[in-house]
């Protein structure tokens, strides 16, 4: 093979491990249809206000003078730069958003946007699993990828198994399972 034909090769290898990490593979974020509103809302109000008051305060700092010594300027830029990170995050939740209720499963296995009753460690809980966005424990909304989340997809009514957590071993049985109506948990 000639050297040539090497650095070709050498080329085309290079190129195509560059294409393959720079392609994201799209990752589906599961969301209530409330939830996705949620998001959307909080979009608009970073890109349609907060983002305009940010640039003014950025402005008004910069004409103070010295940049190097202005601690208002680098606060705002500071500021301006986490709105600006929370945008693209928004941008990104909701494009690979998939609303759960477009799901057309069996109701009565546990999936995102159940709501589950179960005996955990002899205790009645009611849990509704909700995407990795919307959850909020304390509230009963725990998400699908949580330990606990993670154990109770696919289960079924009178389903008795172990949930292992970092923290312990529980035991769960499930009572009654039924899908969310129209996204809303109770």
């Amino acid at each position: 093979m000639s050297s040539t034909t090497q650095r070709q090769n050498a080329a085309k290898l290079k190129r195509e491990k560059a294409k393959a990490a720079t392609s994201v593979q799209k990752k589906h974020i599961p969301v209530s249809a409330e939830g996705l509103t949620a998001l959307q809302e909080e979009y608009d109000q970073l890109t349609k206000v907060k983002r305009k008051e940010i640039s003014g305060v950025v402005q008004r700092a910069r004409e103070e003078g010295d940049l190097r010594e202005n601690a208002g300027y680098h606060a705002a830029r500071e500021e301006q730069g986490m709105i600006e990170a929370r945008i693209r995050e928004l941008e990104y939740l909701i494009k690979n958003a998939v609303v759960t209720e477009n799901f057309v499963e069996d109701q009565t296995v546990i999936r995102v946007g159940s709501i589950v009753t179960l005996e955990l460690d002899g205790e009645d809980v009611t849990y509704s699993i909700v995407g990795a966005v919307e959850a909020q424990p304390r509230m009963g909304r725990i998400s699908n990828e949580s330990p606990v989340g993670r154990a109770l997809l696919g289960h079924r009514v009178g389903d008795d198994f172990e949930i292992a957590t970092p923290s312990a071993s529980l035991r769960a049985i499930v009572k009654d399972v039924h899908g969310a109506v129209h996204g809303v948990s109770r």
